[in-house]
């Protein structure tokens, strides 16, 4: 009789737990009692309840308890971290960025501002501008840098000595130390001009079209 009655307290016990509609664990404790005493009012006399076997059932109920606590607690700092992140991505409304990409956009004769980042110290870093033909139009020799990301400037001036077109233009950055090669990723200029979500509901700034909405994580510096 006991261990019937054990396993059937057991059992409500487990399929509650696993139930994605389960209810609280004060439910689960309450259910957990009232099962408890009728097993105490019709268990056999000559085989009283084990104490082992109310020790584990104790355990269990106390293990429900603690994960709901948890889950609590984890949902809570989740909102937390979102919540602070849709404040850091709005401090960014209005400010310019880099972000990965080789596009350089001029406008009466003013190129925005664009950047490099390096793997490690280069002794020798040469930007290579193209227009929307891919004629190499300017070529900066810009000289020493450290690892890192680094702002770049281009006043607009092609290599003839002409001021450049409006329009759009890419560029590629070549750095070196000594005979070795440096790794070098070009980064973009773009406008943060509002807060959105991505498709999993993630913040994300909106770039105003020069780039598909990117995450804090895809900014590389702020200006």
């Amino acid at each position: 009789m006991t261990s019937t009655i054990a396993s059937s307290v057991l059992s409500t016990m487990n399929s509650s737990s696993s139930d994605n509609t389960a209810s609280s664990a004060e439910e689960l404790q309450d259910q957990f009692l009232t099962l408890l005493t009728t097993q105490l009012q019709n268990q056999d006399p000559t085989d009283p309840l084990d104490n082992s076997e109310m020790v584990t059932q104790l355990a269990q109920i106390s293990t429900i308890s603690s994960i709901e606590e948890v889950t609590s607690t984890l949902e809570g700092i989740s909102s937390q971290i979102s919540a602070s992140e849709t404040l850091q991505a709005s401090a960014l409304v209005g400010n310019g960025v880099l972000i990965e990409g080789n596009t350089i956009q001029v406008a009466s004769g003013v190129a925005t501002t664009f950047g490099v980042t390096l793997g490690s110290d280069a002794d020798d870093v040469t930007v290579s501008i193209k227009d929307s033909s891919g004629n190499v139009v300017a070529t900066l020799d810009v000289g020493d840098m450290s690892a890192g990301t680094q702002t770049l400037t281009w006043d607009g001036t092609q290599d003839d000595g002409s001021t450049a077109a409006d329009g759009s233009y890419t560029f590629s950055v070549s750095a070196t130390s000594g005979d070795d090669s440096v790794t070098a990723t070009a980064l973009k200029y773009a406008l943060v001009t509002g807060v959105t979500t991505d498709n999993n509901d993630e913040v994300a700034l909106d770039l105003g079209g020069v780039n598909d909405n990117v995450g804090l994580g895809d900014i590389k510096l702020v200006l």
